[in-house]
């Protein structure tokens, strides 16, 4: 688990805690960042743009700091 802003752009990610004042929380999971959601990264540095729910989102890199995730593990396939 680390914060959203050390993960790499192009990467999906599940969200699984919000470390940030009460206000903030809630309206982090208004916008749709809310625990054991999905999101993907895709673009990072000072400004950071998610994919939620099929809009883009930008997000400082303070609230990135703020927000926990972890990898999505995606499933091997076999031909």
């Amino acid at each position: 688990m680390c914060p959203l802003s050390r993960v790499n752009a192009g990467a999906a990610v599940r969200i699984k805690r919000l470390a940030a004042p009460p206000e903030v929380c809630q309206r982090l999971r208004e916008l749709g960042i809310c625990e054991e959601h999905q999101i993907k990264l895709l673009q990072s540095g000072c400004n950071l743009i998610c994919l939620v729910c099929n809009a883009r989102l930008a997000l400082s890199s303070q609230v990135g700091e703020s927000i926990f995730v972890e990898p999505i593990l995606r499933a091997k396939t076999t031909a």
